[in-house]
């Protein structure tokens, strides 16, 4: 007997169901379900798949979870402005360091940036880590650093035209 295997489409769709039924925290775990349900896939694959579906991890029942971005309801536009206004008046400076965005502003002002970005529309990354003028930035994947960065430009951009939106050239 010759076992069918489900076309990516398919695989990408029960994908979608899970991470709507339950809450996957990892791709292994993902990749167990999937294999539970008969479709059996390696962790490259669902990776793969992950990153194509444009998954999100957000935080849902006491822990972080896989969620679909067409499950997310659409954040306010005033979901930005704490941040914007944060950035109008705090100058920062934008580094990296391999998968780490290196945040610099003025002292005692990490926190209150790390708590506008979490609490922004800017979602790609993994998590945030405050100091005192020093904010790390924690990214899963090049790709989702680079959106992110490009995102959080724009919104410093708007933030003002003064020295708020001043980026250092490492961070190219």
């Amino acid at each position: 007997m010759k076992v069918m295997r489900p076309t990516k489409r398919e695989r990408q769709q029960a994908i979608r169901e899970l991470i709507a039924r339950h809450p996957v925290a990892s791709q292994t775990e993902l990749a167990r379900l999937l294999a539970e349900h008969g479709m059996p896939a390696t962790q490259a694959t669902v990776s793969r798949d992950v990153s194509e579906m444009n998954l999100v991890r957000v935080a849902r029942n006491g822990r972080h979870a896989w969620v679909s971005p067409d499950d997310i309801a659409v954040p306010p536009a005033a979901a930005d402005d704490r941040l914007r206004r944060i950035l109008a008046d705090i100058p920062v400076t934008v580094g990296r360091s391999g998968l780490i965005l290196v945040l610099v502003g003025t002292p005692g002002t990490a926190s209150a940036i790390a708590q506008a970005i979490d609490e922004s529309t800017l979602t790609e990354q993994e998590g945030t880590l405050a100091g005192d003028n020093t904010l790390l930035v924690l990214f899963a994947d090049t790709r989702r650093l680079t959106r992110w960065r490009d995102r959080f430009r724009a919104i410093q951009a708007l933030s003002s035209s003064g020295p708020s939106s001043t980026t250092s050239n490492r961070s190219r």
